[in-house]
């Protein structure tokens, strides 16, 4: 066994890294640039991850890097919720502007978000349920069979999968309901017709929902579903929660999913590509909900961390916004989108379907368990890719956005040849 699995298999839980006694799985990462990864044989892999679609503007993006290496020389920590550094102001005020002062330029009043920071994406899940609480009074909260919110007690409580949440139901506040998540028109009034019955029989407080499910298997709802939900919400005085910790930052082919059914939540929780590779998340609401929930601080806060919108993260953040602009990214990741479409069906095969939206895609398979297999086949060959899926049966693409056509042709040819 490498040296490395070997330590991890004698000193970490065991739970965490799936270790293969033959040793082809995992490979140990040794660096990574652009849309490359080499292992520590110096091995090299196509990412078709993004290790988890955090790396957007790609592995080691130069200017990403310089912008941490600088705050890391200057100021490696501040003071979460006391003594505060100027960037965490700078990044705030640019998460307002690219959500709500966007989507709602044209309403009166006051129009900025507002934001609590933490540090990983179950964290600003767990930021919002409590805001909603706190707004509403309500502690019920609808979520959707396939949901995945992350793993915190809090945010178990509206991730789906039993595996998850099963071994901890004794010690869970069980206050999620979960309704059929649709994928057709057809079973929109029949969702419609569930959540508004829970609403009549649960004291609900809010509505979470991915707009793309990632891991259920990039499940795409119908174009009306967050109008529903949007509707159903505002007629019921919840709030309407958006997790796009996922799709946030252009995975889909815009800013944010929500964008795509032009539909304005109270609350949107983001992270991964938020840095492209430091931990931190953010949970931002219209300034209204957000002032409701949350009194003044009078010098000990409710909901804090010790990392709370650290530095160097947000120098991170900054300059990834930066690149993203500047480079003009996510209209790319709609080209390539349309175009990694066309390469999966191009193959016309009967039994394998593209699934998602943009660079938040995959292939689905037609047998059950069959990913995981064939992503082990395709390490092999140099290219890394995730499943996905309750039932194993979706190949993920969530490349970095620099990926060319010709890169991702020749893992969409690949991984053909590897199902073949």
């Amino acid at each position: 066994m490498i040296p490395t699995l070997q330590l991890l298999h004698d000193y970490e839980s065991r739970n965490v890294t799936h270790l293969v006694e033959d040793g082809s799985w995992p490979i140990v990462w040794d660096r990574a640039k652009g849309v490359y990864v080499w292992d520590i044989n110096d091995k090299k892999y196509l990412d078709l991850t993004a290790a988890f679609a955090v790396a957007s503007t790609g592995h080691g993006n130069t200017r990403v890097i310089k912008a941490a290496q600088a705050q890391l020389a200057k100021l490696p920590h501040a003071m979460g919720d006391v003594h505060p550094h100027a960037l965490k102001g700078e990044l705030a005020r640019e998460l307002s502007g690219l959500t709500f002062e966007r989507w709602r330029r044209k309403s009166p009043g006051n129009n900025c978000g507002k934001t609590i920071f933490c540090n990983s994406g179950f964290e600003a899940v767990e930021a919002a349920l409590k805001t909603a609480l706190l707004a509403t009074g309500k502690k019920g909260v609808i979520a959707f069979e396939g949901a995945y919110h992350g793993l915190g007690y809090g945010a178990l409580n509206a991730t789906h999968r039993k595996h998850f949440h099963a071994p901890f139901k004794k010690q869970l506040g069980r206050f999620g309901h979960f309704i059929h998540f649709p994928q057709t028109v057809s079973e929109l009034s029949y969702v419609n017709k569930e959540i508004d019955a829970l609403f009549k029989k649960q004291a609900i407080g809010a509505l979470i929902v991915e707009p793309i499910q990632g891991r259920a298997g990039m499940r795409v709802p119908p174009r009306q579903f967050l109008n529903t939900l949007r509707r159903l919400c505002n007629r019921n005085k919840a709030l309407l929660i958006l997790d796009e910790i996922y799709t946030g930052f252009g995975r889909t082919g815009e800013w944010f999913a929500c964008e795509h059914d032009k539909v304005i939540p109270d609350i949107i929780c983001l992270g991964k590509a938020l840095t492209n590779g430091f931990p931190l998340s953010a949970c931002i609401g219209k300034a209204e909900t957000m002032d409701r929930a949350w009194s003044a601080s009078t010098g000990e806060a409710i909901h804090t961390s010790t990392y709370l919108g650290h530095p160097v993260g947000c120098a991170m953040a900054l300059a990834q916004i930066r690149e993203l602009k500047k480079k003009k990214l996510i209209s790319r990741v709609k080209r390539l989108g349309r175009l990694l479409k066309r390469l999966i069906t191009a193959h016309n095969s009967p039994h394998i379907k593209h699934v998602g939206l943009g660079l938040m895609a995959g292939l689905k398979l037609p047998s059950d368990g069959l990913a995981m297999p064939i992503v082990k086949e395709m390490l092999q060959r140099g290219y890394i890719f995730l499943p996905a899926g309750e039932h194993g049966d979706v190949i993920t693409f969530t490349p970095p956005f620099t990926i060319t056509d010709k890169q991702l042709g020749s893992a969409v040819h690949a991984l053909h040849s590897a199902l073949a």
